[in-house]
C-alpha cells in the first residue's frame, strides 16, 4: 500500500501513520504544519490546507489508498470555517482520487452525524441523520459522510469509520483539557443518574481503519458502508473523566451540578462569547452540557463482523498505558 493520510499531523494521523510503517507500507503525511519527527519514520510528509484542491491533487498524486482523517473539530467556531476543511477539504480529496485514478478511501466520520441531541443507546448504522444539528462540526461532517458515500463506484471504493471519543497517549485535545479543568478544581458530575457511553483507545481507532483498507475494494462488501467504532463497552462518562485524571494522579470527581444548570450556563456563556467576539471555545456549552448529561453508545456488531474489528486493547490496559507515558509528560 502506498497510502496518503490527511491530519497525518494530528492525534489519530500519526496513529495510523505509525501501524502503517510498522506492516511495511509506505506512507505520505498531509498537513498544514510541518512535522520533523514523521519525516525521521521515513514519512513522506507534504504541506498545505486541505481546502486547496491543487495541493491535494499534488499530495495525493501516486498514491492507491487515502485516509482522509484531516477535520476542523471542536464545538465552537465560525459556520464557514467547519465548511470549508470539512466539506470543502472533502470535495477535493474525492476530485483527487478521480484525477489520479485512486481505488480506496477510508474517511474519518463521527458518530455525531446521527446524534440529535437526547439519549443513544445501542443504535447501530441504520439510524438516520437528523433533520437538526446542534453544532457546526456534525452538520458538516455529515455532508461529507454523504458526498463519500455517494462517490462509492466502480472505480472508487469508499467507506466510513464513525470512532467515538478517542483517548490515550499523544492526545493534544481531549486528555490536555481534562487535565487542566482537574487542576482548576472545575470537572463536575452532571446529575446523579449513570450516563453510559463509548470509547475508544487510539491504537484500536487506527487499527479498525487499516481493517477497513484492507477489505475495501470496488465491489466489495464494505464497500458504500459505515461502521461504528468503539471499545465495545459502554462505561459512566463520569467514571470515565475519573479513570482518565486518575492516570495523572488526580481524585475521582466527587462533585455534581443539576444538567439544567449546566445547560443554562452554557446558553449564557455562548451569548457572551459572540457578543465579545471571543475566539475561545468557552468552557460550556449547550451542546457540551448535553454531551455530557446524556448516554451515547453504540451497536459495533456491523464492525465485528465485516471487519473482524476487536479491541485490541483494553479500558484498563489503555489506562495503564496513559499512566506510563504521562510519567515522562511534566508539562502536561
Amino acid at each position: 500500500m502506498k497510502a496518503l493520510v490527511t491530519g497525518g499531523g494530528g492525534f489519530l494521523g500519526k496513529a495510523i501513520i505509525s501501524q502503517l510503517l510498522a506492516r511495511g507500507d509506505e506512507v505520505r503525511s498531509f498537513s498544514r504544519g510541518d512535522y520533523p519527527d514523521l519525516r525521521k519514520l521515513g514519512v513522506d510528509v507534504a504541506r498545505g490546507d486541505i481546502s486547496n484542491g491543487r495541493a491535494v491533487a499534488s499530495a495525493s498524486k501516486g498514491c492507491d489508498t487515502i485516509f482522509h482523517v484531516a477535520a476542523r473539530t471542536g464545538i465552537w467556531g465560525p459556520y464557514e470555517d467547519y465548511y470549508k476543511t470539512n466539506v470543502t477539504g472533502t470535495k477535493n480529496i474525492l476530485a483527487a482520487c478521480r484525477q489520479h485514478g485512486i481505488t480506496r478511501l477510508v474517511y474519518t466520520s463521527t458518530p455525531s452525524v446521527v446524534h440529535a441531541g437526547g439519549d443513544v443507546e445501542g443504535i447501530n448504522e441504520s439510524a438516520p441523520y437528523p433533520e437538526h444539528f446542534e453544532t457546526h462540526y456534525p452538520k458538516t461532517k455529515a455532508i461529507a459522510e454523504q458526498m463519500v458515500l455517494k462517490a462509492n463506484g466502480e472505480d472508487l471504493a469508499t467507506v466510513a469509520i464513525r470512532p467515538h471519543l478517542i483517548w490515550g497517549p499523544g492526545d493534544p485535545n481531549f486528555l490536555p483539557r481534562f487535565l487542566e479543568r482537574a487542576r482548576a478544581g472545575r470537572l463536575r458530575k452532571l446529575g446523579k443518574k449513570p450516563h453510559p457511553v463509548d470509547c475508544l483507545y487510539i491504537d484500536n481507532a487506527a487499527e479498525a481503519h487499516l481493517l477497513a483498507a484492507d477489505r475495501l475494494a470496488p465491489g466489495s462488501t464494505i464497500a458504500g458502508k459505515v461502521y461504528f467504532i468503539s471499545q465495545g463497552e459502554p462505561i459512566d462518562i463520569s467514571e470515565l473523566m475519573s479513570l482518565i485524571i486518575g492516570t495523572a494522579g488526580f481524585p475521582p470527581i466527587d462533585r455534581t451540578i443539576p444538567p439544567a444548570v449546566a445547560y443554562a450556563a452554557g446558553w449564557l456563556l455562548e451569548i457572551l462569547y459572540s457578543a465579545l467576539h471571543i475566539k475561545k471555545e468557552p468552557p460550556m456549552t449547550r451542546f457540551l452540557a448535553k454531551q455530557l448529561s446524556t448516554s451515547h453508545w453504540f451497536d459495533i456488531s456491523a464492525a465485528r463482523r465485516d471487519l473482524d474489528y476487536n479491541p485490541t486493547v483494553s479500558i484498563e490496559q489503555g489506562l495503564k498505558r496513559l499512566k506510563e507515558w504521562l510519567r515522562d509528560q511534566p508539562n502536561i
